[in-house]
């Protein structure tokens, strides 16, 4: 259980985007192969940089565990002829098998008797097993995008150049498509030497670092992470952390070097997120910032190689955030010549969607969903006033020489641009906002007019969207309506907004019908939109530890206020733990059934013969008002407590009242009990959806 394993796939540079899947997908698919095989092993290594990607298999046994195993041959009627002798059939399953005839017995399979073998297998040598299966492993990493070259059948995202393979200090060879396969390994690429000679297994690692190549990409993320940090603090400021970037550098260098270099005094005088978005998204550059967050003039930036002339490096580095820079403030400076209100009108002459319209006409839209929305919450006028001056200005920055140049700055220079041109806070804020969340994690809006015109954006593009037949579908989602619902889901959530989704997606889509006389098929269009927000809700209760049945009961009452749902479920979820929830389900269980025979909940007390049934209608008047008293309050764990009171009248009513009499007016009385009962409790939860 000694024995090391090693691959490494020496490609040309991978993007760093790429690395972490294919990672994740070797150590999955090796694992899988190993347990497949009946080999041991104690764990599974994986490393990488932009031109390798590495596979250590530690504690592995030397060879294939026995099988063991009872293997099914012919019926007993057809593996012997009349004298008892073996037939053909029963000689070709021993041949095919590997064994004689003591090894063979007789058992039953579904009611007729057949011939059984057992069968061992000894197992094959490691060697010869990781030699058979490791080509299958390369060839099983898939990416978004693969090319082919040089002729050969295989794809990848870059072409494989070379491949070590070596089971502790041996070579383990294997065919493919003419690449070597062997311990001949590179360094990095300008510093170390193009041919070193891998002996073992547990050399690797350091002649690689010899030769200018940190294999483990935590060790290089390390370095750059506290090498930054410590350069940062030497100029007295702190480095602006961005985890991605961070882990997009590491994947990109192979021996990391952090450097310092200094931003020029004239470019500070910029917005910061002028400053900032060119360094990061187009030179992955890191900021520095003193303790209040403000930017210092200095970077950080990563050389993939050691100290060597490094002030020439950082010299070439300050050089090229200088000419980004000079188009920033040249794009700046040319964009707050006018206010940003006479941008609108450009917007006139770009398509959102072809059939949507133009971005002015999606603004028009904006406007008028944002006051759709303010009137059902009831806001104040002077938030509406914001809200709706916000949604006019919202999308003007895109026709700008700055966001058309660093798209990553739309909304972010609309509110630049909007203070620059007087609007005031609650304005400028809320047109930055309209785009939160980007992603999962994101932050949220923080103002009420933002929050708005960020629900009124993301739903005006879903709806468009589904009216026109552009739906997500599968691992497809080109327009990001997938993203833009849980933005919705989310900012509703955090502000406890009370928001009818049935209502707003009316809304939105008569806007459509209204602005561009859209056609289509309102009532099918409405319910795919519900069910793909219903779908979105789901998953998002699921990750938050809610149980499936719960959310499917919440869901089903009807309701389409996405807070007051993630309240219900929230109390539903706790209180449901309880034991005797069994029991309660299967009496309620009934009562739904019966009540889906009637149409009516409106109950005549005369007509009640029996006493169990006067007993439950008793019973249920008096917790009626309450139950809703509760619902009003959003006390649905109260609610549902008073209404599990009910079961034990309820059971009564079933133990000694028929309810599917043949006189029509006390079946139909009886249905229209249980059926008030029934519409009481889908107020709460619809109890059929719940298991135990």
């Amino acid at each position: 259980m000694s024995n090391k394993y090693l691959l490494e796939i020496g490609v040309e540079e991978l993007p760093a985007r790429l690395i972490n899947g294919a990672l994740a997908q070797l150590k999955e698919n090796t694992e899988k192969m190993l347990k497949n095989e009946r080999i041991e092993y104690t764990n599974t290594e994986t490393y990488a940089t932009p031109r390798r990607l590495v596979l250590i298999i530690r504690g592995l046994s030397d060879k294939q565990s026995t099988l063991k195993e009872r293997v099914k041959g012919p019926a007993k009627r057809i593996a012997y002829d009349d004298k008892d002798n073996p037939t053909k059939a029963l000689q070709g399953f021993m041949r095919g098998q590997g064994i004689s005839i003591e090894q063979i017995f007789i058992d039953e399979h579904n009611g007729e008797e057949y011939v059984y073998g057992n069968v061992i297998k000894e197992g094959k040598d490691t060697f010869t097993v990781l030699s058979n299966n490791m080509a299958d492993i390369i060839k099983s990493i898939v990416f978004p995008k693969s090319m082919k070259w040089g002729g050969k059948n295989i794809r990848f995202a870059r072409p494989i150049r070379w491949i070590v393979s070596i089971l502790n200090d041996r070579v383990l060879p294997f065919e493919f498509e003419g690449i070597e396969v062997g311990n001949l390994t590179k360094g990095h690429r300008f510093l170390g030497s193009n041919r070193i000679v891998i002996n073992s297994v547990e050399e690797y690692f350091s002649k690689l670092e010899d030769n200018f190549v940190l294999v483990d990409q935590n060790k290089r993320w390390e370095i750059i992470k506290y090498g930054s940090e410590r350069l940062a603090k030497e100029k007295g400021g702190n480095l602006l952390i961005d985890e991605d970037l961070l882990d997009e550098v590491t994947n990109i260098v192979e021996y990391p070097t952090p450097i310092i270099g200094r931003i020029e005094k004239e470019y500070l005088s910029l917005p910061e997120d002028v400053i900032i978005t060119p360094m990061k998204e187009h030179l992955r550059f890191f900021p520095i910032v003193n303790d209040k967050g403000k930017l210092l003039p200095y970077f950080i930036t990563v050389r993939n190689g050691n100290k060597e002339y490094i002030e020439m490096v950082v010299k070439g580095n300050e050089k090229v955030l200088e000419a980004r820079l000079e188009d920033a403030k040249f794009f700046y400076h040319e964009d707050i010549k006018q206010p940003l209100e006479d941008y609108v009108e450009q917007l006139k002459n770009i398509v959102f969607q072809e059939k949507l319209g133009t971005l002015y006409d999606k603004t028009i839209r904006i406007q008028k969903l944002s006051k759709k929305i303010g009137d059902y919450l009831e806001v104040g006028e002077e938030t509406q006033r914001n809200m709706e001056r916000a949604a006019y200005l919202s999308k003007a920055d895109l026709v700008t020489k700055m966001v058309d140049e660093f798209t990553e700055l739309q909304g972010r220079m609309g509110m630049e641009y909007a203070k620059q041109a007087g609007e005031n806070e609650i304005v400028s804020t809320a047109i930055y906002e309209q785009y939160l969340p980007r992603f999962a994690g994101d932050e949220l809006p923080t103002t009420t007019a933002g929050s708005i015109l960020s629900i009124a954006d993301k739903l005006d593009t879903i709806a468009g969207s589904f009216a026109i037949g552009i739906q997500p579908t599968g691992s497809q989602d080109p327009y990001g309506l997938r993203r833009q619902a849980l933005g919705i889901i989310n900012i509703i959530l955090d502000k406890r907004l009370n928001l009818a989704l049935g209502e707003l997606i009316d809304s939105a889509l008569y806007i459509y019908v209204e602005e561009l006389g859209l056609v289509f098929d309102y009532s099918s269009i409405k319910k795919e939109i519900v069910d793909f927000f219903n779908g979105r809700i789901k998953n998002m209760f699921i990750d938050m530890g809610i149980r499936y049945d719960i959310i499917d009961g919440v869901i089903s009452t009807g309701i389409d206020n996405i807070y007051d749902l993630k309240v219900r479920a929230d109390k539903l979820n706790q209180y449901l733990e309880e034991d005797r929830l069994t029991e309660v389900l299967f009496t309620f269980n009934r009562v739904i059934n019966l009540a889906e025979k009637t149409t009516s909940t409106e109950v005549k007390r005369d007509l009640f013969v029996e006493d169990a049934e006067v007993e439950l209608y008793e019973a249920f008047n008096d917790i009626e008002e309450k139950v809703l008293s509760c619902l009003d309050k959003k006390e649905y764990d109260k609610a549902l407590e008073l209404f599990i009171g009910l079961k034990e009248p309820v059971d009564n009513f079933f133990d000694h009242v028929m309810v599917m009499v043949d006189d029509e007016d006390l079946r139909g009385n009886r249905l229209n009990l249980l059926g008030k009962i029934s519409e009481t409790m889908l107020l709460i939860c619809d109890l059929s959806k719940l298991v135990k």
